[in-house]
């Protein structure tokens, strides 16, 4: 019974111990909006969905966010979503309606060598699919970290050269914006987890080549596209800055790169929102 106690009293001296970083708020498609839960006052963490989808809560006495509330839920927002619908965030049976502002992202045109990589035949539409579906497993599945993960570091060195949210367009076909942000790097260069994180899904995959996803848990994951290593296994324990491969070509490409996207509740929204000054 005291050896209890003294782990209850631990945990609770770690949490005071250290204050969450917040993503930047960014209420735009794309982005991420932090919705203060007034009137939830319980001591258990709430449970918050939007779009059916589990979202992250952390409790404000553990953030420099100044709100009377006593938890914040971290919403992402999708690329589609339209200013001119009001959104809708459930907790603990209150609704919290919350509005987005309009925002108009760049055109970006890409010659793609490989015709296959533009128009799939049936077999590789089939192959999509499957790995659709299993990218899409990893990103919905939500588990409990020791720690809330709510920053980020870089994980590769090069400079940006395809920002999240451009509309794309492949030899002149329009596709679906981008959903990540491009880091250019010289072929084999590491790439390393931003955070603590398990592995949470490995493959080859038809547009993403040798692609790594991360569960940072609390719904937040991030994926790696187009490695040409992959230095990892499924259930694999992170600490961040741990190395997970090398910078590749593989997959839909037109040169070596990272493609690296990050999604919080089943929603892919610009990286950058969780990364600070002082992790660049």
């Amino acid at each position: 019974m005291i050896k209890s106690f003294m782990v209850f009293i631990g945990l609770l001296l770690s949490v005071s111990s250290y204050a969450l970083t917040l993503p930047k708020d960014s209420n735009t498609p794309g982005g991420i909006v932090i919705v203060p839960l007034e009137g939830i006052t319980a001591e258990r963490l709430p449970n918050a969905w939007y779009r059916s989808n589990r979202v992250m809560v952390v409790t404000s006495k553990a953030t420099a966010y100044e709100d009377k509330a006593k938890w914040l839920a971290i919403v992402g927002i999708r690329l589609s979503a339209k200013h001119t619908k009001e959104q809708l965030l459930v907790a603990n049976g209150i609704s919290y309606p919350f509005h987005i502002e309009d925002k108009e992202y760049k055109a970006q045109y890409l010659t793609i060598k490989n015709k296959k990589h533009v128009n799939p035949d049936p077999k590789q539409i089939e192959r999509w699919k499957r790995e659709k579906a299993e990218m899409k497993a990893a990103f919905k599945q939500w588990t409990t970290p020791a720690q809330t993960v709510s920053e980020f570091i870089l994980p590769a060195k090069g400079p940006f050269s395809s920002p999240f949210g451009l509309k794309r367009f492949f030899n002149k076909q329009a596709r679906n914006p981008h959903s990540g942000l491009d880091i250019a790097a010289p072929m084999s260069d590491p790439i390393w987890a931003p955070a603590s994180a398990t592995v949470a899904a490995v493959g080859n995959y038809f547009f993403n080549g040798n692609t790594v996803i991360l569960d940072h848990g609390n719904g937040l994951t991030t994926m790696y596209c187009h490695m040409s290593k992959i230095d990892v296994k499924v259930g694999d324990k992170l600490s961040t800055g741990d190395v997970i491969g090398k910078i590749g070509k593989t997959g839909r490409v037109t040169g070596p790169h990272l493609h690296w996207s990050v999604s919080l509740n089943n929603t892919r929204v610009d990286p950058l929102l969780f990364v600070t000054e002082k992790s660049q």
